[in-house]
This record gives C-alpha cells, sequence and structure tokens, in this order.
C-alpha cells in the first residue's frame, strides 16, 4: 500500500460518514479515524438528529436511542466490515461500537487480521 496512514485514516473517516449519511440517513458532523497496530478506531461526533437529541433527555430515552442505532448497525455490519476491508486490504475479525445519547457520539473499533500501522513504520 503507498499511502500515508494519516491519508488511509482520513479515508476510512470520509466512507464512514458516507455511510452513516446512505444508510442511517444523518451523518455525523465530525469523524476522526485512528490505526493503532490491529485496529481500527473511528470515533463519531453529532450524529444524532433532532428529533434524538430532543428524545435523550427523556427519561429512557436514551435507552431507546442506543438500542435502535445498536440494531441498526447489527443489521449493517457486513457492510461496515466490507468498507474497511476494502480501504485496508486486511480482513476484519470483529467489531465493537457503542454511542452515547447524551454526547451524541459513537465509537466504533475494527479488530483486524494484521498489524497494518507496522507497514507505516517499515523502512
Amino acid at each position: 500500500m503507498n499511502k500515508s496512514k494519516g491519508r488511509l485514516e482520513a479515508e476510512i473517516s470520509t466512507a464512514v460518514t458516507k455511510f452513516e449519511k446512505e444508510y442511517i440517513g444523518r451523518g455525523p458532523k465530525e469523524s476522526k479515524s485512528f490505526i493503532i497496530e490491529d485496529m481500527v478506531i473511528i470515533r463519531l461526533k453529532g450524529i444524532l438528529t433532532p428529533a434524538e437529541e430532543k428524545l435523550a433527555v427523556e427519561e429512557g430515552g436514551a435507552q431507546i436511542i442506543k438500542q435502535m442505532r445498536m440494531r441498526l448497525i447489527e443489521s449493517s455490519q457486513k457492510m461496515l466490515e466490507e468498507i474497511i476491508e476494502s480501504i485496508t486490504q486486511t480482513e476484519v475479525i470483529s467489531l465493537l461500537t457503542d454511542i452515547n445519547p447524551k454526547s451524541g457520539e459513537r465509537i466504533f473499533v475494527f479488530s483486524l487480521s494484521k498489524d497494518i500501522e507496522a507497514q507505516f513504520t517499515q523502512k
């Protein structure tokens, strides 16, 4: 792979933002990706719709948002894995995710089959 680590991280952020817009219906206000050894970590900020923001402050609302968003990701997990695999050219072993409805943030952690960060430190 002839891309820099920063370029690869930017591509991942762009692709996941596009996925969120197309599949969830709203993209994040901010997206940042990090490649750390055999992991890709993505932090999305500002992901809630205006209705979800209102629901998040109601009693039980945050849990409803978490359940719905987790269900959406479960149903689209294969698509997300394919996005990461195509960009990193590495097999995804697992996907972990969580959302905080109070702050409007989501974290994705993709575990990969090999350390892709090492390719950027080799001379």
